[in-house]
Formats: C-alpha cells, sequence, structure tokens
C-alpha cells in the first residue's frame, strides 16, 4: 500500500533536483529555499527508508534506490498532468490540447512549416509552443508537461527513458555577416578562426560535443575571445553588427542564409552532424492530435531542402 505520507510536494520536488543535477538548480526551478527543499527531500528519504541522492561539490548523484524512484515518479507525475489536460478538455468542449517543445535547430525552419499543416487539419486543438534548452524540454517531457519534443538528440544520459524518432540529420555551421573579412580570402583555414570572436554553444547545448569533437580534430585550441550562446536573436545581431563567427545549427539559421543575411564560411563541418527527431514518452499511448500532428511533420521534413 502506498505511504501516504508521500505527497506531491514531495516528489516534485525529489524530481527536480535529480533532473537539475543541484539542490540549487532545484531551487530556482520550485521557487524554493535551500532549507525547505532539503526538508522535503529528507521527509521523502525517511518515509521510504532509503537514501535516494548522495550530495558532492560537483552536485548530487543518484543512488541506485534514487534511479528506480525517478523513473516511477516522472511516470505518476506525467500521468497527473495528464488528468488535469483532460479535465481541461472537458471545460473546453472536448478540445483536444497538444504542448510541443522545440529545440532552436526546429523552430525557424521545420516547426512553422509542420504547423500550418497541422492547424488546416486540426484547427480545434489547443497548441502550446515552448522554447527552452534541451534539458528543461526533455525534463518538461519526462515530468508530462509536455507531449513531445522536437529537435536534436541529446546525450545517451539525457535521452535515458524518452523513445526517439528520426526525422533528418543536421550539421553545425559557421555563419558571418555579408562582407566579413573571411568570405574575402577564398576558403578559410580552420586554424585561424582562433583570431575572431566566436559564438559557441555552451555546454548544455546539443550539439556543443559535436562542435568540441571538431575543433579537436582541427587542432583548435579553446577560442580567447567567445561568447557561449544559444539565442538566436542575440547571435543574428551581434554577428551582423560584428566580425564575430557563430557556430550554430544550420536550421536555426536557415531563413537567415536563404534571404542572405548571413553568410556561411565553406567549412567542412561534417563531423558536427547528427541527427534531429522527435522525443515522446513510451509509455504514453499518442492522442489523435499526436498522431495528426506526427503525420503533418513528416511531410514538412520531406519538404525540407535538405542535402
Amino acid at each position: 500500500m502506498l505511504d501516504r505520507r508521500i505527497k506531491l510536494r514531495h516528489i516534485e520536488a525529489f524530481s527536480a533536483i535529480a533532473r537539475q543535477g543541484s539542490l540549487k538548480a532545484a531551487c530556482d526551478a520550485l521557487a524554493l529555499t535551500q532549507p525547505a527543499l532539503s526538508k522535503t527531500l529528507k521527509e521523502l528519504e525517511e518515509t521510504l527508508g532509503a537514501r535516494l541522492m548522495d550530495r558532492d561539490r560537483g552536485g548530487v548523484r543518484l543512488t541506485p534506490e534514487g534511479e528506480v524512484f525517478l523513473e516511477f515518479a516522472g511516470q505518476s507525475l506525467a500521468a497527473l498532468r495528464r488528468g488535469v489536460a483532460g479535465i481541461e478538455a472537458l471545460r473546453t468542449a472536448g478540445a483536444e490540447t497538444l504542448s510541443i517543445g522545440a529545440l532552436p535547430s526546429v523552430s525557424a525552419r521545420l516547426l512553422p512549416r509542420a504547423i500550418a499543416g497541422f492547424r488546416r487539419l486540426s484547427p480545434e486543438t489547443r497548441l502550446t509552443l515552448r522554447d527552452g534548452t534541451h534539458g528543461a524540454l526533455t525534463d518538461a517531457l519526462r515530468d508530462g508537461a509536455l507531449d513531445m519534443v522536437i529537435g536534436r538528440m541529446g546525450a545517451p544520459k539525457v535521452m535515458q527513458g524518452l523513445s526517439f524518432t528520426l526525422l533528418y540529420v543536421e550539421r553545425v555551421i559557421c555563419v558571418v555577416r555579408p562582407g566579413h573579412p573571411l568570405l574575402k580570402r577564398g576558403t578559410p583555414v580552420a586554424e585561424g578562426l582562433a583570431d575572431w570572436p566566436v559564438i559557441y554553444p555552451p555546454e548544455d547545448a546539443a550539439i556543443r560535443p559535436f562542435l568540441d569533437r571538431w575543433c579537436l580534430a582541427q587542432g583548435l585550441s579553446p577560442f580567447a575571445d567567445r561568447i557561449d550562446c544559444v539565442s538566436g536573436a542575440f547571435g543574428r545581431v551581434h554577428v551582423r553588427d560584428s566580425d564575430a563567427l557563430w557556430f550554430i545549427s544550420e536550421g536555426v539559421v536557415a531563413p537567415d542564409l536563404a534571404e542572405g543575411r548571413l553568410c556561411a564560411l565553406p567549412l567542412d563541418l561534417d563531423l558536427t552532424a547528427g541527427p534531429v527527431g522527435l522525443m515522446t514518452r513510451p509509455d504514453s499511448a499518442p492522442s489523435r492530435s499526436q498522431q495528426v500532428f506526427v503525420r503533418t511533420l513528416q511531410g514538412a521534413v520531406a519538404d525540407l531542402p535538405i542535402s
């Protein structure tokens, strides 16, 4: 029998700490103080009679008991959110809801086409779109706050417990403003890139390991003048107003390249290619709206000018 001392706040607190990787990050996500969060975790561990996580300077690390509990805690939160969404659907004359998380690589090119097709087929569905980092969106998917996430596949640890359906493969490119000095030198040499200011993906970006591997293969040392950022809005303005180089997924800047607002340097970045696809929860049966959206998404992929 379930111990009635286990409350929703215990499950939410534990899940947030596990997903965020530290008490401080979890406090920020839940808008709680660290003493309050620590107390909640302690209550849960005492109720279960098991230590769920160990703390060290690097953050928190789940124990074997914690790994087991996390899987079912996520399923419980997801089921509860689906129940709440079902009640809300009844209040809105039975209209289905669909919540989609989109990473930057699909938001600018693929997603608008897919949404346009979906709206024609299912105009009554209440649609919610959310952007964010890979970690934030996949956490929201596990917890039931999102029905699906579209974007590049993350590291195995991040993808644990999720289903991934491949849509296409995409590489990272390096873009500059029109008229940039490097465009006038023919094919730029990779070693010479270190002389320029750079916008680089942060550590939690899905494309970061691929780009790090490429830089290592080119013998490039860490860029001295570097901004870690995946913001499309900032990147576009900063690159157009400076001589900075921007390493970014091709899909993020595809419209800018097509309209001549940015230019891609002729670098061989095939080593950065990685899978982009649809992430879902394997324990959740797709609704009618989800099935319709997946079909329109696949149709939109087929129409993309992807080499």
